[in-house]
């Protein structure tokens, strides 16, 4: 949702001077768009704003049916993305330049949904006796909104998309049945996942913008730099913090990344952390920023409309994974900056938290109106619109943050410009969605994964996580949830019987999400190391060391739903809390190698396998977890440390 910008200064001191544009092409394909000036930005910058307010007219508004609303909203989104995203990244360089084959093709695209929107009804009654002409029409307008998403997102969830229809060919449905399916249905590309982002994904994208224009990522960095900066190896818990803040409501791993990396990676660097150490800790905590509640980068109110559930639970039971997550990072940074004995920032480059929160606190309330809204039961459009409308006037409170009328047009066209790329998802999330519905295939792939798994729940688990870490490579947060939400979580659903629905779909959320540290393709982990200077592969190692819990709690919540809050006491919650925080702090010791002092290979086993053993939520295993750290403590901390004396012969 967040669009990076250029930052060459914070009050964490002096940072390098880092290209974040040139780094945001090269890693993220949504921001390597077409460059106008003149005349010609004008233009573009006002049908992007005029779009925005569309949506808005849209959703407040209007009462068309669901066929019109989706399949507009497709159109516009192809014209707007044939004319700002080129074919190649070459391409983009060249000013005020966009082919007449794509000026055509946006048309085409377009037109193709608008023939939808003005025979939606005769489709109906057609049904799959469609004309040979709409069998064309559906072609290209499917093959048109593919060009879209490989321009803007990438192959990968392309490739997906295309072995799902050669499947639904090989299962012998017809070319008219499978068009008629994926593009004059809700079923297909104007499906569900377009319906969510049609109606508030795109409504969350505009509020990110908004957010960005009154500067709270600053504020954000400001924030965590008066809470940790002071502290043993203080920048990197500050982009720790720095990044889960700020990626609650970006949206993109990527551009959280490059955003706030730009300032807190080369500081990380000048205390003394390695580059790729560095790149790792930004990378890790900027993709975790999307799992972290109230907002979950949109995810937590896509979650509450695909499970049916509330809200105020979704959010709810995502705290406290979350809080494992950073919580692991946290402690990987401090026993990492032990050991290279690393110190925190000069105090008087540091800013007085509460001087800080009372003189800029006022940029949160955005924030808290869309969390109170939502919670006490506003539609999920309208406690959007809510938060935009207080964007707007908490920016006018001071000077250096309220929106002039070109500031406000600005949020506009950067909403509309970010949601290109997720709408392109979401739409062929749809294809694959429609072929699922349309062929069974989910109850087939189920079945398959069960044979593999010989009835083993474990291992029923690892392997829709290998599925999972797969199709989320690349792909937006919002549209990643959606494939994950209707692919593999009903898998886990049929595997493991008795599954709560919100851990099955918590645990393919979690594992979508950290596709993008996981290499080979770790998007998040090369835009980290392009900044730092690093290598991307072992960047990208690094930081799924230290997002560890993200590949453990998954597990645990789904065999043990405590975790997730569900049908829990106080007392059992309380001691998930206590045990589980103890285990990462165990875990993290032993991946590091060091807690009080440099620990041996032995202890560092022992650590690892009592924390694995206290965040699974069962009594036997905290007695057991509890008495091998205490011992490693004991012998950390008490115990000295014998030293080499010569031998007298």
């Amino acid at each position: 949702m967040s669009e990076a910008k250029n930052i060459h200064h914070s009050t964490m001191g002096d940072a390098e001077q880092i290209d974040v544009q040139a780094v945001m092409a090269e890693y993220d394909r949504e921001s390597n768009t077409r460059h106008y000036s003149g005349v010609p930005k004008k233009v573009v910058r006002y049908i992007l704003a005029a779009f925005s307010i569309y949506v808005f007219y849209m959703n407040l508004v209007s009462t068309w049916p669901e066929q019109v609303r989706r399949a507009s909203f497709v159109g516009l989104i192809i014209f707007a993305a044939f004319m700002l995203y080129p074919a190649k990244k070459k391409s983009a360089k060249r000013v005020n330049f966009v082919p007449w084959y794509d000026i055509i093709i946006g048309v085409v695209g377009a037109g193709c949904f608008f023939y939808y929107v003005l025979n939606f009804e005769a489709m109906a009654r057609k049904a799959t006796r469609i004309s040979q002409f709409d069998v064309a029409v559906g072609i290209i307008g499917i093959i048109i909104i593919a060009e879209v998403c490989r321009r803007v997102v990438g192959l990968p969830i392309l490739v997906v998309a295309a072995a799902f229809i050669v499947y639904a060919f090989s299962a012998r449905y017809s070319l008219t049945r499978i068009v008629y399916t994926l593009f004059y249905t809700l079923d297909g590309v104007i499906g569900t996942p377009i319906g969510v982002c049609s109606t508030f994904i795109v409504l969350f994208i505009i509020l990110g913008a908004f957010l960005e224009k009154t500067n709270i990522g600053l504020f954000f960095i400001d924030l965590a730099n008066s809470i940790a900066g002071r502290a043993t190896g203080g920048p990197a818990k500050v982009a720790v913090i720095a990044s889960a803040l700020e990626g609650m409501y970006s949206g993109s791993s990527v551009a959280n990344t490059v955003g706030s990396g730009s300032v807190t990676i080369p500081i990380m660097k000048k205390t003394g952390y390695d580059k790729d150490f560095a790149a790792a800790v930004e990378a890790a905590a900027s993709t975790g920023g999307q799992i972290m509640p109230p907002i979950m980068g949109a995810a937590a109110f896509l979650m509450a409309e695909m499970t049916e559930m509330p809200y105020s639970t979704i959010a709810i039971a995502a705290i406290f994974p979350a809080i494992l997550y950073f919580s692991g990072i946290f402690l990987a940074v401090h026993f990492e900056a032990k050991k290279l004995g690393l110190k925190g920032l000069p105090k008087e480059s540091i800013p007085n938290f509460f001087k800080l929160f009372f003189s800029k606190g006022y940029l949160l309330i955005p924030i808290l109106v869309l969390v109170v809204t939502m919670t006490v039961g506003f539609t999920t459009s309208r406690a959007a619109c809510l938060a935009i409308l207080a964007a707007i006037i908490v920016s006018a409170f001071k000077k250096e943050t309220r929106l002039s009328p070109s500031g406000f047009v600005d949020a506009l066209e950067a909403g509309a410009k970010n949601t290109i790329g997720v709408a392109a998802a979401c739409a062929i999330a749809g294809i694959i969605v429609g072929i699922v519905a349309l062929t069974g295939i989910g109850l087939k792939l189920a079945d398959m994964l069960l044979t593999l798994s010989g009835g083993i729940d474990i291992l029923a688990l690892f392997l829709t996580m290998i599925a999972c870490i797969i199709l989320g490579m690349g792909v937006p947060t919002t549209a990643n949830y959606v494939i994950m939400s209707t692919i593999t979580a009903p898998i886990i659903l049929q595997l493991i019987p008795g599954t709560p629905v919100l851990a099955a779909h918590m645990f393919v959320f979690y594992f979508g999400i950290v596709a993008d540290i996981t290499p080979p393709v770790a998007l998040a982990a090369y835009a980290g190391s392009a900044i730092s200077g690093g290598n991307p592969i072992r960047t990208g190692i690094i930081a799924t060391r230290l997002a560890i819990a993200a590949f453990i709690i998954p597990y645990i919540f789904v065999l043990n739903p405590s975790m997730l809050l569900i049908n829990s006491s106080f007392v059992e919650v309380a001691r998930i809390i206590i045990t589980s925080m103890l285990g990462m702090f165990a875990i993290s010791s032993g991946l590091e190698g060091y807690m009080n002092r440099k620990m041996p290979w032995w202890q560092r086993m022992l650590a690892v396998g009592a924390g694995l053993a206290l965040i699974d939520p069962g009594l036997m295993t905290d007695i057991c977890g509890v008495i091998v750290i205490a011992l490693i403590c004991v012998l950390q901390y008490i115990v000295k440390e014998k030293k080499n004396t010569p031998v007298l012969g």
